[in-house]
């Protein structure tokens, strides 16, 4: 019997990632070839520095590849126009919000924006997608509220809830638990693994939770000096991925535990 096709959503084809500097390309990864599916929770680790955001910036087109290709849904992402990757893909970054007097609801409801007619008159459809996102990140009890009356955790819920109003296939999440304690990290990596369950999209986000994104990510795009390696936790043990990956050997990899632990010999 055949294996059910596979639903691949985003793809690389020997993508290579960096920056100008002095009009040159600085490549800081090469030779990305990535196959991404429906439905799944994959979160990109690697040490500080090593172009985790760099990624996701440029998978979401935030900023150009040096070279090679992604595709999203099957087509370029260089041939998508901006309104219309507004309708694929959503976006958190770590960047702090603007001052405004915004509720919550507001907040969410801006998630619409690629969705709404040029008067930005929020439909019946638009209310129920907006009310919908609210419900799935239990956040009811703050609708009301002004975003910077939020604790850390709370916002980063109601930004997880405007890019679930936006209703795109893809999600993308650089750092979502950066300032947060371990019990309001656990609740996002908790409240992410149950969206893609409950709505079958990709999430993809960036983490320094290495021990958490293994036991709770579907798929794992590890970055390191001259590679990059994707796989489930399971794959990644079975070929020695996590070795070696922090220098100094204070963390060590325990394929026991399946987790980073301190060296203490």
């Amino acid at each position: 019997m055949n294996e059910e096709k596979k639903h691949i959503v985003i793809s690389t084809e020997n993508l290579n990632i960096g920056y100008r500097h002095k009009k040159l390309d600085k490549i800081v990864l090469s030779d990305i070839n990535l196959s991404l599916e429906k439905g799944e929770l994959v979160c990109v680790l690697g040490k500080n520095g090593i172009g985790k955001s760099t990624l996701l910036r440029t998978l979401s087109k935030v900023q150009k590849p040096i070279s090679g290709h992604i595709n999203l849904e099957g087509k370029r992402l260089s041939t998508y126009k901006e309104y219309e990757l507004s309708k694929k893909l959503s976006l958190v970054l770590t960047e702090r919000l603007p001052e405004s007097q915004l509720t919550v609801y507001e907040l969410i409801a801006l998630g619409r924006q690629p969705h709404t007619n040029w008067l930005d008159t929020l439909t019946s459809n638009d209310t129920k997608k907006i009310n919908l996102a609210i419900s799935q990140t239990e956040i009811s009890h703050l609708k009301d509220k002004r975003f910077y009356e939020l604790s850390d955790g709370q916002l980063q819920r109601v930004l997880i809830a405007r890019a679930l109003a936006q209703d795109t296939e893809v999600i993308i999440l650089d750092e979502p638990t950066a300032h947060l304690d371990m019990h309001q990290t656990l609740n996002i990596f908790a409240l992410l693994k149950k969206l893609v369950l409950e709505t079958k999209k990709t999430i993809i986000i960036s983490s320094h939770e290495i021990n958490l994104a293994l036991k709770m990510t579907d798929k794992i795009i590890l970055l390191k000096e001259n590679e990059v390696q994707f796989g489930t936790t399971e794959k990644l043990i079975k070929s020695n991925a996590f070795d070696n990956l922090f220098p100094n050997n204070l963390l060590i990899f325990n394929k026991t535990l399946q987790q980073f632990v301190i060296n203490k010999s």
